[in-house]
C-alpha cells in the first residue's frame, strides 16, 4: 500500500499536507474517522480515500496506519526564525530601491517571514512550482530559502530587480528561475501550482495581474493575492473585489492585515491575503479580460491610469527622424514585444511611457527594417555614455544607433536603429529573439560553422551556454543581464 499512498499524496500536489499530517496522526495511534474530518477540515470523501489508498486498518470505529515511512508523511524541518532574519536582512538590505511608477512599496522583514511560513504550513512545497508575478517583496527568496525543495519563477518588469534576485538565488543556490515580462503585452509560459502577487491596487492592475497568473496555473492551483484599501474608500476595494469576481475567482480566505510596508500610508501599511481558488470558467475569462496595450495600470508616473496621451509635436519627430531619406511613411506602432513585427518599411514606436526596458526589449525584438524609438529624454539608456555604450553593446550585431537628444523637446528624445549587415551567430540570435534558444543557436551555429552536425552543435552550445535552463527559452523572455550573456558567448 505504500505506493499507492504515494500516488495518492502525489496527485493532490501542494494541497496534500493536511493529508500527510491525517496520515502521520493515524500512525500515531487510532482515530475516529469523525476526529480526522474535524481536525483537517477536510472533506468526508477525501479522508475515505485517504484511508483506501493508505490501507488503513478499522478497530470499530477508529482507524490507525502501520508500517508508513515516516519521510512520505512528515513534514521535513525548516530553518528557525533566528536563522533566517539575518538572511532576509541582507536580501533587504542590497534589493533595489523600490520605482514609485511601478507603484513599488516594500514589504518588510516581518512579512517575509510571515509570508514564507504561511505557504510552508498551508501548502505541500517540496517539488511545488511558485510562480510570483511581481516581486519586489522578494517573496520567492524568503519561499525557497525557508523550502529549498521548492522551485520558484519571478516574471518582473523590472531588470535590475531580475539581476538582483537571480544573483541572490544563485549564492544560495536556490530553485529560482528569472524572466522577464511586461504582463500587458504578454507572458512567458509557464506553469505553476501556486501563484503569488503584489500587484497594483488599482482594479486594471488587479485583472491584469491575476489573469495572467490564472493563464499559467496547473489544475487544482491556487492564487495568493495581497491587496489593500483604505477604510476611507470601500468603494475602491468593492471596485477590486468585482474584478476578482469576473474571473471566476472564489475567494477561498481573507486574512486581514497579514501584509505590512515601509510606507504605503494611504491604505495603513498593510494589506490583506487573498486566498483565490479557480473555477473551470477562469481560464477563459482570464483569457478575456487580458487586453494588449493597455498601459494605464498604476497610480503613479507615466503609465497611471490618469496619464495623457501622445505629444502630437515629438510623435511628428519621431516619424520624421525615422523616415529618414526613405519615400515610405513609417508605421507607427505602440510598445510590444511578445510577438514578431512584420514590415516592410521604416517602423516607428511611441515609448514616451516606458518605465525603463520598453526601449531595450523593443530593438531586441524589432524588425530587420529602419526603427525609431520616441522616449523620455530622462531615459536610463539614453541619459549618458555608460548607458548608451550597453544599449549599443546589447543590439550591435543587429543595429547601428544614433541618440537624438532633446527632440523635440527636452522631455522627449528619439532613438533611430538602423539594420547592418547579418554576420555571425550573435546576429542570428537576435534575427529569431521569439524561437525557441537552444534550436536558434544550434541552426545558427550549423549554418555559420557549414561542416557541424546538429550533436556537435548541442554540445557546443552546452558548453557555451551561459545557463543550460535558459536554453528552453525564448531569448526574448529572459531578463537583460542573461541576454548580454548569451550573446556574448555566441561571439566565441
Amino acid at each position: 500500500m505504500a505506493d499507492s499512498l504515494a500516488n495518492f499524496l502525489a496527485d493532490r500536489g501542494v494541497h496534500s499536507r493536511p493529508l500527510r499530517l491525517l496520515a502521520a496522526a493515524l500512525t500515531e495511534g487510532p482515530r475516529t474517522l469523525d476526529w480526522l474530518i474535524r481536525t483537517s477540515a477536510v472533506p468526508r470523501r477525501t479522508v475515505e480515500d485517504l484511508l483506501a489508498a493508505a490501507g488503513a486498518q478499522r478497530d470499530g470505529d477508529q482507524w490507525r496506519l502501520d508500517n508508513v515511512d515516516p519521510a512520505l508523511v512528515t513534514p521535513l524541518p525548516t530553518a528557525g526564525d533566528d536563522e533566517l532574519r539575518p538572511l532576509f536582512e541582507r536580501y533587504l538590505d542590497g534589493v533595489p530601491k523600490p520605482r514609485r511608477a511601478l507603484d513599488h512599496v516594500q514589504a518588510d522583514l516581518d512579512t517575509m517571514l510571515r509570508r514564507a511560513r504561511w505557504l510552508d504550513e498551508t501548502y505541500h512545497l517540496p517539488g511545488a512550482r511558485l510562480l510570483c508575478v511581481g516581486d519586489h517583496d522578494l517573496t520567492a527568496l524568503a519561499a525557497c530559502t525557508l523550502r529549498p525543495e521548492l522551485s520558484a519563477t519571478v516574471l518582473d518588469l523590472d531588470e535590475d530587480l531580475l539581476a538582483y534576485i537571480d544573483a541572490t538565488a544563485r549564492e544560495r543556490g536556490l530553485d529560482i528561475r528569472c524572466l522577464h515580462a511586461d504582463l500587458r503585452f504578454g507572458m512567458p509560459e509557464v506553469e505553476a501550482d501556486l501563484v503569488f502577487t503584489d500587484p497594483p491596487y488599482t482594479p486594471e492592475g488587479m485583472r491584469l495581474f491575476l489573469a495572467r497568473g490564472v493563464e499559467s496555473l496547473r489544475p487544482e492551483g491556487r492564487v495568493v493575492v495581497a491587496y489593500g484599501y483604505s477604510e476611507r474608500n470601500p468603494a475602491l476595494g468593492l471596485k477590486v473585489q468585482q474584478e476578482v469576481l469576473r474571473l471566476g475567482l472564489v475567494f477561498e480566505a481573507v486574512l486581514p492585515g497579514f501584509n505590512r510596508y515601509l510606507g504605503a500610508q494611504a491604505v495603513g501599511s498593510a494589506s490583506d491575503l487573498y486566498v483565490l481558488q479557480p473555477t473551470g470558467k477562469s481560464p477563459k475569462l482570464a483569457e478575456v479580460a487580458v487586453r494588449a496595450g493597455d498601459t494605464g495600470i498604476y497610480t503613479h508616473g507615466p503609465q497611471s491610469i490618469e496619464s495623457g496621451g501622445p505629444d502630437p509635436e515629438a510623435i511628428a519627430a519621431l516619424l520624421r527622424l525615422t523616415r529618414g531619406d526613405d519615400t515610405v511613411q513609417p508605421t507607427l506602432l505602440g510598445p510590444g514585444w511578445s510577438a514578431p513585427v512584420k514590415a516592410s518599411g521604416p517602423v516607428a514606436f511611441d515609448l514616451t511611457a516606458d518605465p525603463g526596458p520598453w526601449l531595450a526589449r523593443t530593438l531586441l525584438a524589432g524588425p530587420p527594417a529602419r526603427v525609431g524609438a520616441l522616449v523620455g529624454n530622462n531615459h536610463s539608456d539614453i541619459t549618458d555614455q555608460r548607458g548608451q555604450v550597453a544599449l549599443r553593446e546589447l543590439v550591435g550585431a543587429k543595429y547601428r544607433l544614433t541618440f537624438h537628444r532633446s527632440t523635440p523637446d527636452g522631455k522627449h528624445a528619439v532613438v533611430i536603429a538602423e539594420p547592418v549587415p547579418a554576420q555571425g551567430v550573435a546576429s542570428a540570435l537576435l534575427e529569431r529573439v521569439h524561437g525557441k534558444l537552444g534550436n536558434v543557436w544550434r541552426e545558427a551555429l550549423i549554418r555559420d560553422s557549414g561542416s557541424l552536425t546538429k550533436r556537435e552543435a548541442r554540445d557546443r552550445i552546452a558548453e557555451l551556454a551561459p545557463d543550460e535552463a535558459d536554453l528552453g527559452a525564448r531569448l526574448i523572455d529572459l531578463p537583460r543581464h542573461r541576454i548580454a550573456a548569451i550573446l556574448d558567448a555566441a561571439k566565441d
